[in-house]
């Protein structure tokens, strides 16, 4: 048998030569302490517009403050797992404000939002259960049906009448629909109302993962279910992340009483795993009541994504049709979004080359997320450097 090594360097060959290569780059800091929207990378700083820190909370003093306080006070991990003696009060207080924010009876928190998504299908889907999933879901929903021992068959992107007709040619004894609320490459609203009306005729079962329509989407930042009015009985399972809008660590799922009582018993991903460390719960805790209260992060959030908008159709940019903060500029070949993507870091803007397998075949992009905390002038600065690039 071939030496590991030797197998492995030969395939990493390939995938550069592909210019599918990943790298990674250090933040080293953030000039004067900011907000975060510019950070320090190679010695030098550079406006960030391709993190998901939507709302600019990540950095934001209360919250640095409330995850130090409950630091001093827990210790710096939680120590074992929720079920036995890692499940703190505030992992207990953050999950009732969980559920009050968006209007469940129950929240359960997760480490992670990859460990969420494979807690809900895995533990919803038995063996031989139909799991129909969006063509452009998170590789998160994908790996769980494939954990599940389920059958994955995929419908077209955001058709509800694919999905109809998918549901209609399967026999199954029960059937979960999986589906991205706000989809995480091309920032696109799934038709959830749609979506949900043939999970009701067909009687299957709808699980949303909201990871980037929480905190952003909606008039009051419910996600992409408030923007669809979509409720609990529409779709009964809901999987949101700490991560993004309310810039901690961690994730959630909230449904019914009976939902969170199962996941409990039956989630394996949560049963086996250390809990969050309660400063990262306390933390999101205070993170929650900003995202609550300080609506002008979603106007400005708002404002400025409208001002990119038509900044890069003026540009002559092809944009994909996103009213979110992921605005993605699509290219085609992977070399052109690596070499666009270097065009722009040189110029003081870092906005990562998004290639294949994240992305098809074809649609290799700049993904450029906006965030409340940019200024005006950093998103003119971004519109000038895209303009240079594209001479």
């Amino acid at each position: 048998m071939a030496a590991l090594d030797a197998v492995l360097r030969n395939t990493l060959e390939k995938i550069r030569a592909a210019d599918l290569y990943r790298t990674r780059r250090t933040v080293e800091g953030f000039p004067d302490a900011g907000s975060g929207a510019e950070v320090v990378v190679d010695g030098e700083p550079r406006v960030n517009f391709c993190g998901n820190d939507y709302l600019g909370l990540s950095r934001h003093p209360v919250v640095r403050a409330a995850l130090i306080d409950a630091a001093q006070k827990f210790g710096v991990g939680s120590g074992a797992s929720h079920l036995v003696t890692g499940h703190s009060h505030e992992h207990h207080a953050l999950e009732e404000e969980l559920a009050a924010f968006v209007a469940r009876p129950r929240a359960l928190l997760f480490s992670t939002g990859y460990m969420a998504n494979l807690a809900a299908l895995s533990a919803l889907a038995r063996p031989g259960d139909l799991l129909a999933e969006d063509k452009l879901n998170h590789a998160s929903l994908l790996d769980a049906s494939f954990v599940s021992g389920g059958r994955l068959k995929r419908y077209t992107h955001a058709s509800s009448a694919a999905l109809d007709r998918l549901l209609a040619d399967s026999a199954y004894e029960r059937a979960v629909v999986a589906t991205d609320g706000v989809f995480s490459m091309d920032g696109d609203i799934a038709p959830l109302r749609e979506l949900a009306e043939v999970c009701r005729r067909r009687q299957a079962w709808l699980v949303v993962d909201d990871a980037h329509g929480l905190g952003v989407v909606g008039a009051r930042g419910r996600g992409s279910l408030e923007e669809t009015a979509q409720g609990m009985d529409d779709v009964p399972v809901l999987v949101g992340t700490l991560g993004k809008a309310f810039g901690t660590f961690g994730a959630f799922i909230a449904g019914s009483e009976d939902l969170i009582e199962f996941l409990i018993q039956r989630a394996r991903t949560y049963i086996f795993t250390t809990a969050l460390p309660p400063a990262v719960a306390a933390a999101t805790r205070a993170a929650l009541r900003l995202a609550d209260t300080e609506s002008w992060r979603r106007e400005r959030l708002r404002m400025l994504i409208e001002r990119f908008r038509s900044g890069a159709l003026q540009l002559g940019l092809t944009l994909t049709d996103s009213r979110t903060p992921i605005q993605a500029v699509v290219l085609g070949e992977p070399r052109r979004a690596l070499d666009a993507s270097a065009a722009l870091y040189a110029r003081g803007i870092w906005i990562a080359a998004i290639r294949p397998p994240t992305v098809p075949q074809g649609t290799s992009r700049l993904r450029i997320t906006l965030s409340a905390v940019h200024s005006d002038e950093q998103v003119e600065r971004l519109l000038a450097a895209l303009a240079e690039a594209a001479r």
